[in-house]
């Protein structure tokens, strides 16, 4: 019988595959991870320029701009945790220019599929896709400038070894910059227990507290959360708040947790 944990990655994946499968064959954006509506950029911070220049990989699965305040520059090398059809990659591959190099990491077939078909597109011959789980990174130690993640993390079901593979592929005085779904105080049982609540970003989610100490226990430094969304914003973007009988993403989860539920971007760096 297959474990809890199985199950939820399982889960993950098979969701969205399914967003990057109905993305491949739609121009219409699904969306239904952790965001809905074109307001979703707006919201959690993008600007009309990089929803502009990155458009055509937008899938309103995030749920913060983990690019925001990262100084990312010319001949950097940047890895995207659960990187999907490519967004925030190719938003990072126009700032570290052709001198530089963008690394995404996905465990689902379709979504690397989807991105590989985008980076041809755009010519991002200095983009690659790699496929893995973040908990396990297909990086070599100490050989990225800067790691970003966009509401990913809260999905994986060892964040302690997320935190420990960020610190093991920085380069000493690299960077990392992640935006995700934390908790200010415990969800309610129903939500906290339920595989598709999970899956939309939201069961997975750990209290701020404890994910603060994640990085500092992985050997992560100078920490900081230079923004944070209150989930009111973020449940009107993904239109949680209008009643549906049967949410993908678990009914009517995203109300249940709101009250305990914020978006932030944590930024770090390894020691040097």
């Amino acid at each position: 019988m297959p474990s809890k944990n199985a199950e939820i990655v399982d889960a993950v994946r098979e969701r969205y595959g399914a967003i990057a499968r109905e993305a491949a064959t739609s121009k219409k954006t699904p969306g239904c991870g952790c965001g809905a509506s074109s307001d979703v950029g707006h919201v959690i911070g993008y600007s009309e320029d990089e929803l502009r220049l990155g458009e055509g990989s937008n899938l309103s699965l995030g749920c913060g701009n983990p690019l925001a305040l990262a100084g990312i520059e010319p001949g950097m090398t940047v890895l995207d945790l659960g990187s999907g059809a490519g967004f925030d990659a190719f938003l990072a591959w126009r700032k570290v220019g052709a001198s530089g190099r963008v690394i995404g990491v996905d465990m689902t077939d379709d979504m690397l599929a989807l991105a590989r078909k985008n980076a041809a597109q755009l010519g991002a011959t200095n983009v690659e896709f790699r496929k893995g789980r973040i908990e396990q990174l297909p990086a070599e130690s100490s050989s990225v400038d800067l790691v970003i993640s966009n509401c990913v993390i809260n999905l994986s079901t060892d964040k302690p070894g997320v935190f420990r593979e960020i610190h093991r592929v920085l380069k000493p005085g690299g960077r990392f910059a992640v935006s995700d779904l934390v908790l200010l105080r415990p969800l309610p049982a129903s939500v906290a227990s339920d595989v598709n609540a999970y899956v939309g970003c939201i069961a997975g989610a750990s209290l701020v507290t404890d994910y603060i100490r994640m990085a500092f226990d992985a050997g992560l430094e100078n920490l900081s959360l230079p923004q944070i969304t209150v989930a009111e914003k973020l449940l009107t973007a993904y239109e949680a708040n209008k009643s549906q009988p049967t949410s993908c993403c678990g009914s009517n989860s995203f109300t249940e947790a709101a009250s305990a539920v914020v978006s932030a971007n944590l930024h770090g760096r390894k020691p040097l």
